[in-house]
This record gives C-alpha cells, structure tokens and sequence, in this order.
C-alpha cells in the first residue's frame, strides 16, 4: 500500500518545501539534512506496510495470524505426539511385559510406553512432537536397564504425530468454518469436526450414502498415507460409536448412522522412454525421477479431500521428470499399461509402484 513512500519520493516531497533560493543538490547542508529524516520516514512507511497485512487473516502470518483465527474460535493446531506399536521379548523370544513408563530410543529419537495392548505390545509415544515419529522403524534400545528384555522392536504408526498447522493450513481451515458455518450434523459440521481429531489429516463427507439419516465420512492420514485401521476405529468411536449407532452418543447427531472409511490406495507403475544428456545413464536419474513422480503423487494426495475424483495426467509426470537433471527428452509413458491418464474413485489415492525407465 505503501510502495510508492520511497527515500526519494520522500526526499522530493520535502525538498519541494524548500525555498529554491537555498541550495538543494545533493551532498548540501539542506539536503544533508533532510536525508536522516526521509530515511526514518521510508522505514516507518515500511513497518505500517508490515502492520497493516499482520491485521487482515489473508496477509497475516504466524503469531498474528494465530491471534486473527482466533477471534472466531479458530486456534492453530499445536504439534502433536506420534503413537507407535512397541514388541518387547524375553531372551526365550517370547513376547514380555515391560513397566509403563519405560523409556526407549531409536535413532536418537525417544519413545516411551503409555499402555499396554497385550501381553508383550505397546503403546508408544513419542516424546518429541511432530512427524519425527512417524519415520523411524527397528530394534529399540531401552535407556533403563529392563531385566529379561531381549529385544525391542518398534512397529506400525497407531496415530500419526503432526507438525504445528502451518500458516497456509489455518488460513484454509479459518476461511471454512466463517464460510461455511457449521450446524446440526450438516457436511461442514462432519469436516470440521473429524478433521479437528489427532491424526487425521483430511476427510471427505457422503450424506445419506446409504439411505436416510446415513452418513460416510472417509479419512485420510495427516501423513497423507492410507490411515490404519487404528485411527479409523478411534474416529469411529468419537463421531458415532459402532455399537451405539445413531443415538446420539458421539458427536454425531441423533439418528445420524455414522460409517467411516480410510482412503485406499492404488498403485500406479510408470514407464517411459528418455532421451538423456551425454555420458548420463538411467541408473543416475532413476531415484531423482522417482522422488519427483513421488512428490506429485504426494501433492494430488494432500488435495485428494478438494476434488471429486484425483486424475493423474501423463502430463504432470512427464513435466517432474523432465525437471530432472540430465533428461533432454521424455516420450511414450504409460500408466499402468496404458497411454491415457488414470482418474481415481473419490475414495482412493494414487500409490507409486514401479518406475521403468528406458533410453530412448
């Protein structure tokens, strides 16, 4: 708004004020000593430029964004702690019980146990907040001495941890619930709701999917991959539990049958044909192209909640790949066989297979 406040622009102005009798060219004692007060005035411009986009939710970001959002009982999300499957064995390689409360760790990060499943298997937690802990895997090694224990494994992610919700995500979330108020168990109510719960990361919402008073809801991970069957079942139990369906007893409304599904997952091999740089060979470009063919798998995923069905287009794949150091050229690539784009059900998400890549 204030761009056009500029050191000369200001400098000009005050200048102008200035009798033409006085000396005004640069480096005189008029000029000299307008320049320290133009200076403070373009900063001064620049920080009411600042403050004036921290005040609107669409320019604000961080601290002030959070302080906006919240006026209409939008909070940011803080960043929450992953859930893990712990197996813990005897020297004997039979499954033991170890204190809640003991402590573990695996590639410098910690976990300790919360609950006990069964005889032998735990529940995690991380104690560091965010996706940290949803990325390690293996033998875990205990930090107090646990007589017996054999072996510690750390298994398959119960409830995914989450980053704090970034300034793109609470602005998205903030426009929702003021456009699209939520009441009485209607499709902004149900969103909004699931999508407030750990771990979730996205939902889609299908009214009387199955008859009146009937409603799916399907989730997504908020790792953006097939959610477990854990996280499908603690949703389940919060919105409307299975055996208590339609009475009222979560939070969805009386009468209300409440199904909810995890997204699926369909793998899509690539093949195609390069056309690389001299002295450049496939097995150099395999793992770049296949992290970028992944990347925008993991994009359409991460929007997967906005469209009616995900179309993976040839196209798109065709543009990662050609972004890739050291292919000139990119012809004849087929999804799963077949030269046309693929377009999903509105319940499934694309999942790379295998990349097969020829020179052309």
């Amino acid at each position: 708004m204030y761009e056009d406040q500029t050191f000369d622009a200001i400098m000009e102005r005050m200048l102008e004020r200035v009798p033409n009798s006085v000396d005004k060219r640069e480096g005189s004692i008029m000029w000299n000593a307008l320049a320290p007060a133009a200076a403070e005035l373009t900063q001064m411009y620049i920080e009411l430029g600042i403050n004036l986009n921290l005040g609107f939710a669409d320019t604000a970001t961080g601290e002030y964004l959070s302080r906006r959002t919240a006026e209409f009982g939008v909070n940011r999300e803080p960043a929450t702690k992953a859930i893990r499957q712990g197996q813990f064995y005897s020297r004997n390689n039979e499954p033991m019980d170890i204190p809640i409360g003991s402590r573990f760790s695996v590639e410098s990060v910690n976990f300790v146990a919360i609950e006990k499943i069964s005889t032998g298997i735990y529940r995690m937690e991380c104690e560091q907040a965010g996706t940290i802990g949803n990325s390690v895997f293996g033998n875990m090694l205990p930090i107090q001495n646990i007589n017996g224990l054999a072996r510690a494994e750390l298994g398959e992610v119960l409830i995914p941890g989450q980053n704090e919700e970034s300034d793109e995500d609470l602005r998205r979330r903030y426009y929702e619930i003021v456009n699209e108020p939520s009441f009485g168990g209607n499709v902004a109510d149900y969103k909004q709701k699931i999508n407030s719960i750990d771990g979730v990361g996205d939902s889609k919402v299908f009214p009387v999917w199955d008859g009146g008073g009937t409603v799916k809801c399907t989730i997504i991970a908020a790792d953006w991959n097939a959610p477990s069957s854990a996280l499908v079942d603690e949703v389940q139990t919060i919105i409307d539990p299975t055996v208590n369906q339609g009475k009222g007893l979560g939070w969805a409304p009386i009468d209300h049958k409440v199904t909810i599904a995890g997204v699926t997952d369909q793998t899509i091999d690539i093949e195609t044909s390069l056309h690389l740089e001299p002295d450049v060979t496939i097995g150099q470009v395999q793992s770049e192209i296949e992290n970028a063919i992944s990347d925008y798998f993991l994009s359409l995923r991460k929007d997967w909640a906005n469209q009616e069905e995900i179309i993976i287009r040839i196209a798109m794949i065709d543009a990662r790949i050609l972004s890739v150091s050291g292919v000139v050229d990119i012809e004849d690539t087929k999804l799963n066989g077949s030269t046309s784009n693929i377009t999903l059900d509105a319940e499934v998400i694309p999942k790379i297979g295998t990349v097969t890549l020829e020179e052309g």
